[in-house]
């Protein structure tokens, strides 16, 4: 199997692709669409680079996997498909829970923004899905939010925000419907009982101390070296420390406008009667 990866400095985010050597299909995984808020925005600098590769080994990109509505980022499958018409776009069955909080935060009147359907497919907890010859397993891996999952290609494990690099620990759990203890279980349960060598690729790399970029580990190395969650420690220790340091965290910039974009696989808001896609604000107004 053949790994790619993309990096977008803005938002420290890892795209990738993945693809057979001797099969002209491909995956990817948690693409970028690149935002500017306070112009408004939106191009493609990132979704570029995919296009990029993609066109240089003649790829047919037949899937899109997101891990999760991410909070840090506008998702770039939209403008992957619109060049790909043909390109499924996937993520867990527990996208409507996610969809179900934020619509009532944004008062959405979307309907499909209530059932997933803006996505063209939703899979089921460990469900194995074959996509160009590419074998792909869902692992629920909720916490950062209900939906978050990781995809199992082989012996890749690819974890969104629930795992990063060793030195940078785990995924935030304060957002709306997000829980420490669903986290905890999930990588202990879920991903700490793979193989120790199966390897691991973050989705985010915040680069801490100045280091290089580095989006690669395995099972092992983070059971051992994990800042937020090695292997030997415990539920309580995990929840108290994930939980304190959650408090000191401000939101990401770009969540209000992510998650609105997110929830709907991608899709921008209806356009108004100008043909303009507008983002909502909700305002906090305090004493």
């Amino acid at each position: 199997m053949i790994l790619a990866h993309f990096y977008d400095p803005n938002t420290n985010t890892l795209t990738y692709i993945v693809h057979k050597k001797n099969s002209n299909k491909a995956l990817i995984i948690d693409p970028v669409w690149d935002f500017d808020p306070p112009s408004g925005r939106l191009y493609t600098d990132s979704a570029q680079q995919v296009f990029q590769y993609l066109e240089k080994h003649n790829l047919d990109p037949v899937a899109c996997f997101e891990t999760h509505a991410h909070a840090d980022h506008l998702s770039g499958s939209q403008v992957l498909k619109k060049k790909f018409p043909k390109l499924e776009v996937a993520i867990s069955k527990r996208i409507t829970l996610v969809q179900d909080v934020f619509t009532k935060v944004f008062n959405i009147k979307d309907k499909s923004a209530l059932n997933g359907t803006r996505f063209d497919r939703l899979l089921d907890d460990f469900e194995v899905v074959d996509f160009g010859g590419i074998h792909v397993k869902l692992i629920p891996t909720p916490g950062h939010t209900p939906a978050c999952s990781s995809y199992l290609i082989e012996d890749m494990l690819f974890t969104g925000d629930a795992l990063f690099m060793p030195d940078s620990g785990t995924g935030r759990c304060d957002f709306p419907a997000g829980s420490a203890r669903d986290l905890y279980n999930s990588i202990v349960n879920h991903i700490y009982t793979l193989p120790d060598s199966t390897r691991i690729f973050v989705g985010h790399d915040y680069q801490p101390g100045g280091r290089q970029l580095a989006f690669e580990s395995s099972v092992g190395e983070q059971k051992a070296n994990n800042i937020h969650l090695s292997a030997n420690k415990t539920e309580q220790e995990f929840i108290a420390m994930r939980e304190a340091r959650d408090a000191t965290l401000n939101a990401p910039k770009l969540l209000l406008p992510s998650i609105q974009v997110n929830i709907l696989a991608g899709h921008l808001p209806e356009p108004e009667d100008n043909g303009v896609s507008y983002l909502k604000l909700p305002l906090r107004v305090e004493d």
